[in-house]
């Protein structure tokens, strides 16, 4: 407990620099119009939740609802070999319940040192659309990308009945009563937060509204995807759950849940796309607190297992109706992300304290001058 506490405090002291010199924010399609890269003035950005991406020929906005608010059609965007390209930068924006909560320190470029890691170690296993540029560290929140075809649905694979109060997720069915899951036949002696009998493949929608869990054959009959793609990015996703359950294992961490998106590249070949096992798509657990609370459970000392995580879940705990999280919470959340990084990686995270703007600025130019066309 004390090495906690030592590294939460070395987390608020940066945290509280940062924010003592936190600037305006501004959203990157102003920094395109600008003319500060040259390159892209111009081009319209596509808000995200994680992510505002920039990609060439159409694309849309969509209000809250099943309006479009925005149609676009931006000029052609490909890199020097031809590959269509996508450029996308993080944001240190948070949502929660659909629910845009704020910016909370140093998220950006945290999800993207997590992202990189958790890239390269599966990259043999589910490819990547991801470019490499020379300058740009893992924790540049400036991201080149090629731009894929993309599968249309969220990659979900669950080893663990994690409680959340996320409406798609297999808890809130579970005690709502419901016995199938995505496909899934599930046993009448789950608990919360307990293991479940195999890691699950949960597929969910995508939506800029609400997703919702649903088996492969909805999928298939809606024409998302074939069966053999389905079955490719299950059984590849599953091996890399098995490799990020004992990277995680040594750590001393319990890889609980993820989720993935995929694509089809220009060679064919469906690759993941965006965050891979981030703490934003995924969950963490300690395992000895995990193991010590599991013993008092079975021994009737305590009615529920609640382990500590380093995962999203935190904040959605925070979530009040429709609220934004206030400074200190913001604060909050940002200590526990870079306490979170520093167990999953293993080492001291040492951020980029240049202001947003300049970050982005920076990123956006090296990839301009080393990629496009």
């Amino acid at each position: 407990m004390s090495g906690d506490s030592a590294l939460e405090d070395r987390a608020r002291s940066i945290v509280e620099q940062y924010v003592s010199r936190e600037g305006t924010i501004t959203p990157v399609q102003e920094i395109l119009d600008s003319g500060e890269v040259p390159r892209l003035k111009g081009y319209q950005i596509r808000p995200g939740k994680v992510s505002d991406s920039l990609f060439g020929g159409k694309g849309w906005i969509r209000k809250k609802g099943d309006e479009f608010d925005t149609d676009f059609e931006n000029p052609s965007l490909y890199t020097r070999d031809g590959k269509p390209l996508r450029i996308m930068v993080r944001t240190e924006r948070i949502s929660t319940h659909d629910i845009n909560r704020g910016e909370i320190p140093f998220k950006d470029q945290i999800l993207a040192e997590n992202h990189n890691f958790m890239r390269k170690l599966l990259t043999p296993f589910i490819g990547t659309s991801q470019i490499d540029v020379p300058g740009l560290g893992d924790n540049s929140v400036v991201i080149a990308a090629e731009n894929l075809k993309q599968i249309s649905f969220e990659n979900v694979l669950r080893a663990y009945m994690a409680k959340t109060t996320t409406s798609t997720s297999l808890y809130q069915h579970y005690i709502k009563g419901a016995r199938e899951f995505c496909g899934h036949k599930l046993p009448d002696d789950l608990i919360v937060n307990g293991p479940l009998p195999y890691v699950m493949d949960t597929a969910s929608t995508k939506s800029e509204t609400h997703d919702e869990s649903v088996p492969p054959e909805w999928l298939f009959n809606h024409s998302i995807c074939t069966r053999q793609q389905y079955a490719h990015i299950r059984n590849s996703s599953l091996v890399s759950f098995g490799v990020v359950s004992e990277f995680l294992r040594q750590r001393g961490i319990i890889a609980v849940d993820t989720k993935t998106e995929h694509g089809i590249n220009h060679n064919g070949e469906i690759v993941s796309q965006d965050e891979i096992w981030t703490m934003d798509s995924s969950r963490f657990w300690l395992a000895n607190d995990y193991r010590h609370q599991f013993e008092q459970f079975k021994q009737g000392n305590i009615v529920e297992i609640n382990p500590k995580s380093y995962s999203k879940e935190f904040a959605r705990g925070m979530s009040v109706g429709e609220k934004g999280y206030t400074d200190e919470q913001r604060m909050q959340i940002a200590v526990r992300y870079v306490v979170g990084i520093e167990h999953l990686l293993g080492k001291s995270f040492e951020p980029d304290m240049r202001p947003r703007n300049e970050r982005i600025v920076d990123g956006l130019r090296k990839i301009c001058d080393t990629l496009v066309n």
